[in-house]
């Protein structure tokens, strides 16, 4: 009975020997060992927008650079939400990645019934790039300057309807800055993306719209619609003959701030793995080039910088959303 007792007690540490061995190997090996298999980056969104080019254009680097496929993986709607919930509901592992965005900021003070809150449960892990909105106009609009628009919105006021991708998006948010901030009395028009606002704006349906660079920049360049102004305080270097709006509306300023989240809990070690191979792709020339060529600048940095940034612009927006009036339940 005795030996049969020790022969149990044995093969019970044999056992947890083992169990703790694996335990450690699934721990901090695996994050050595990160990436494994292929990651998922969800885009909120629909395709072909802003959030998307980004995702995808990156995602031809990092993919080579961590050895695994990046899936981008559209999850629109919710405003964001649907996506974004998603992630935060993700394994902490680091295959599941957020695109985050100007909404992903917004969204915390303007949905009343949030089921997550983004700087508390999003790890920020890189930036990517930074983009002004640019205010486009209908390309026969009387007006060549922000001021020139100015003076005739005051003279017509409300004859000047103001499209936005969709309400609390940052294009909805940045036309509201510039609204409150100069007086000019535009209505809002809210569309379900840039692409049916931009079409409007260039059949004279709607005339003005604050939009992401990057998805006005190929209508800008061939003519189709007017740029005015970027809504960063200094000039975009892919537009450099665009003037800041804050030249004519001083404090004027709307930078729209994109890169990756992972679930809170996710290893440290994943995280900055994710972010070096981020850091790379912003210090090589030719994707430098292809980020300016859709109005970006490398948002450079490591997680923590990209965390505080989350917590800023989280902070910034608010008092817009409260300004606006836009309240979503």
């Amino acid at each position: 009975m005795k030996l049969q007792v020790k022969n149990i007690v044995r093969l019970f540490a044999a056992t947890a020997a083992t169990a703790a061995a694996i335990g450690f190997a699934t721990g901090p090996a695996a994050a050595v060992d990160y990436p494994t298999r292929a990651i998922k980056w969800v885009v909120p969104y629909t395709p072909a927008g802003t959030t998307d080019v980004l995702a995808r254009l990156s995602a031809q680097y990092l993919s080579e650079k961590l050895g695994q496929q990046i899936v981008v993986e559209n999850k629109p709607g919710g405003g964001n939400n649907i996506g974004a919930e998603f992630v935060v509901r993700s394994d902490p592992d680091g295959y599941t990645w957020l695109l985050v965005n100007p909404a992903s900021y917004i969204n915390t003070s303007l949905y009343k019934n949030l089921k997550f809150n983004l700087p508390k449960d999003i790890q920020g892990v890189a930036g990517i790039v930074s983009t002004p909105n640019v205010m486009v106009i209908n390309k026969d609009f009387p007006a060549k300057t922000v001021k020139e628009f100015i003076d005739y919105c005051k003279k017509n006021p409300g004859k000047i309807n103001l499209a936005s991708s969709g309400a609390g998006t940052s294009v909805h948010l940045s036309g509201i800055l510039f609204r409150t901030m100069t007086g000019c009395d535009m209505p809002h028009i809210p569309y379900k993306g840039a692409g049916p606002a931009l079409t409007d704006i260039m059949g004279n349906q709607v005339q003005v719209i604050f939009d992401n660079l990057p998805s006005s920049a190929g209508f800008i360049r061939s003519g189709a619609v007017r740029a005015l102004a970027v809504t960063s305080t200094t000039r975009d270097p892919g537009f450099p003959d665009l003037p800041p709006v804050a030249d004519s509306v001083p404090g004027y300023e709307a930078t729209a701030r994109f890169g990756i989240g992972v679930p809170k809990a996710t290893p440290r070690e994943i995280v900055d793995k994710i972010n070096a191979a981020v850091q790379a792709m912003l210090n090589d020339p030719v994707w430098v080039e292809k980020f300016a060529k859709l109005g970006g600048t490398p948002l450079k940095g490591s997680a923590d910088d990209f965390q505080k940034v989350i917590e800023s612009e989280t902070a910034k927006w608010a008092p817009v959303v409260k300004a606006s009036g836009a309240v979503v339940e």
